[in-house]
C-alpha cells in the first residue's frame, strides 16, 4: 500500500514528459512566427522609406541648383539695369548740352540785337572826339567825354565786343563792305586802304560789317 501511494505521489510531482514537449514546441514555433513578422514589418518600413541621409542629400543638391539660377537670374537684371541707366545718363548728358547750346546761341541772338543799337552811340563818341580842337582837349568837359567813351569801350570788350582794325589787312568778303576801289601802287592789290567805319566782332560772329575802301 505504502509503494502504490509512494508511486502515485511521483506521478503527480512530475508532469507529463509528452505534454512538456509539445508546449515547448508550440511557444518556439509561435516565437519564430513572431519574429518572422516583425522582420518582415521592418524589411517592408525600409523599401517604403528612403534613407535620410540620401534625402537630404537630394533636396541639398535641388536647393543649390535653384539658387544658382536664381543667383544668375538677378546678375542678368542688374546687368539690364545698368545698361539702361547708362543710356539714359548719357541721353540726359546730350540733352543737357544741347540744351546748354541753344540757350547760349539764344543768348547771343538776343545780345547780338541790342549790341548792334549801341555801335552807332560808339560812332557818335568817337565823332565828337574827332572834332574836339587840339587847344582844349584837355579840358575837364573833353577829359570827362574821353573817358566815358573809353570806359564803354572796355565794357564791350569784356562782352565779347571787338573793332576788326580793317585797315591793312587783306579784303575778306565775310568781314568787309567795299564801298569804294582805288588805285594806288602803294598798297598791294585788294588791300583796304582805309575804314570808313568800323567793324565789329561779336565772339566768333560778325556783329557789324566794316565798311572799307580797297586798292585794285
Amino acid at each position: 500500500m505504502e509503494e502504490k501511494k509512494k508511486e502515485n505521489a511521483d506521478k503527480k510531482e512530475k508532469p507529463d514528459e509528452g505534454k512538456v514537449k509539445e508546449t515547448v514546441e508550440e511557444v518556439e514555433t509561435e516565437v519564430l512566427k513572431e519574429t518572422e513578422v516583425e522582420t518582415k514589418e521592418v524589411s517592408e518600413d525600409k523599401e517604403k522609406k528612403p534613407a535620410k541621409g540620401k534625402k537630404g542629400s537630394r533636396r541639398s543638391s535641388s536647393n543649390s541648383k535653384a539658387l544658382e539660377l536664381e543667383l544668375e537670374k538677378q546678375k542678368e537684371l542688374l546687368e539690364e539695369a545698368n545698361d539702361k541707366y547708362k543710356r539714359l545718363l548719357a541721353e540726359f548728358e546730350n540733352a543737357r548740352n544741347r540744351n546748354e547750346k541753344e540757350s547760349k546761341r539764344m543768348y547771343d541772338v538776343g545780345a547780338k540785337e541790342v549790341l548792334e543799337q549801341l555801335l552807332p552811340v560808339v560812332d557818335n563818341f568817337e565823332r565828337a572826339l574827332q572834332a574836339i580842337p587840339e587847344e582844349d582837349k584837355e579840358r575837364a568837359f573833353e577829359q570827362g567825354v574821353d573817358k566815358i567813351y573809353k570806359q564803354l569801350i572796355v565794357t564791350l570788350d569784356e562782352i565779347g565786343v571787338k573793332p576788326m582794325n580793317a585797315e591793312g589787312t587783306e579784303f575778306n568778303p565775310d568781314l568787309h563792305n567795299a564801298v569804294m576801289h582805288i588805285d594806288d601802287e602803294a598798297f598791294g592789290e585788294n588791300v583796304v586802304t582805309e575804314e570808313l567805319q568800323k567793324g565789329y566782332m561779336y565772339k566768333e560772329d560778325v556783329l557789324r560789317h566794316s565798311m572799307v575802301k580797297v586798292a585794285n
